[in-house]
């Protein structure tokens, strides 16, 4: 497929990940060979993430390239039904935990295994990797881990990790206790009150399970951020995740969440791009007794996409 059938963000996408490839073979040693080229891709919800991630796989899989790509979701990592519901349970009031979708509600030690054996498949007599999948239309959009997924097998030239919190960096306490105060922005109170929503603590509560993320983050070598207009960036999720639903149950009988349960499933995202979002380009940015400073391995090597209300391309540039 030619480039210039695909959109304008898709080829900026894969331009990025072709000089990074480059690059990263460029600095393994003639006698190995190279690791995959792990690139992080991160987009709010309803922003075409996983469609663009798609396109990019199709562009780069397809002659002349021809590589090897394998994709993978973070939102197939997350906890099975029942483990997502004991969460809710033991936080009965935290209504961050209440479903999936922030920091805690996924299986990291699963999402380090198959990071680490995608690490080492181009190894010699190197397995197969299973690929997990969650398939969110169960119990009513609430989702649950079903045993089928892909299988990968080598070699593979590029391994792309997508979600709305990759990159996400733990912060410190008064970070978090000043921008809780703050008014949120591009969102009216009557839409979004951060300080009736949620409290101090239950943000602390996802800061401390995001602290268990870094080991994924600290995998990625290079690095894609897809966001809206500033002057939308946080308002515009909810118009695109609503999109995203209709457009789901159009295609499997209905199943998923109401309109209203849609509004509240993108609430309770809100504090995570708020608190936790400029980690992206910050990393982690200490201010405890034992975390300190700690920029994104990616930096230099990163590329923001920016697009408009309908999803168009509005600019590219380099971080």
């Amino acid at each position: 497929m030619s480039g210039d059938t695909h959109p304008p963000a898709v080829q900026h996408m894969a331009q990025h990940v072709l000089d990074q490839l480059q690059a990263h073979r460029s600095r393994c040693p003639p006698s190995l060979r190279p690791t995959p080229l792990f690139v992080g891709v991160q987009g709010p919800q309803g922003s075409g993430k996983t469609f663009l991630t798609s396109r990019l796989r199709t562009y780069l899989s397809s002659p002349p390239h021809a590589l090897a790509v394998t994709v993978l979701s973070i939102d197939d990592l997350y906890l099975p039904h029942s483990e997502l519901r004991n969460l809710a349970e033991s936080h009965p009031h935290n209504i961050l935990f209440q479903g999936r979708g922030q920091p805690g509600t996924h299986d990291v030690p699963l999402g380090t295994s198959v990071l680490k054996n995608l690490k080492q498949i181009n190894e010699v007599d190197a397995g197969t990797v299973d690929i997990p999948f969650f398939d969110k239309s169960l119990f009513n959009g609430q989702g649950d881990r079903v045993s089928h997924g892909e299988t990968v097998e080598g070699p593979v030239d590029v391994v792309v990790l997508e979600g709305w919190c990759v990159g996400f960096f733990p912060t410190s306490k008064e970070f978090i206790e000043e921008r809780w105060k703050e008014p949120v922005p591009t969102l009216e109170p009557d839409t979004f009150d951060m300080k009736t929503f949620v409290s101090v603590d239950h943000v602390l509560a996802v800061n401390e399970r995001l602290k268990r993320y870094v080991e994924w983050w600290n995998a990625l070598d290079a690095f894609i951020q897809i966001k809206g207009p500033s002057s939308a960036q946080l308002s515009i999720i909810y118009k695109w995740r609503l999109q995203q639903e209709h457009n789901m149950k159009s295609k499997n009988g209905g199943k998923g969440m109401t309109d209203d349960q849609v509004k509240t499933f993108v609430d309770r995202y809100i504090p995570g791009y708020v608190f936790f979002g400029e980690g992206m380009t910050k990393g982690l940015s200490g201010g405890g007794r034992t975390e300190t400073p700690q920029l994104p391995s990616w930096i230099g090597k990163g590329l923001t996409v920016t697009i408009g209300d309908d999803r168009e391309l509005l600019h590219a540039s380099n971080f």
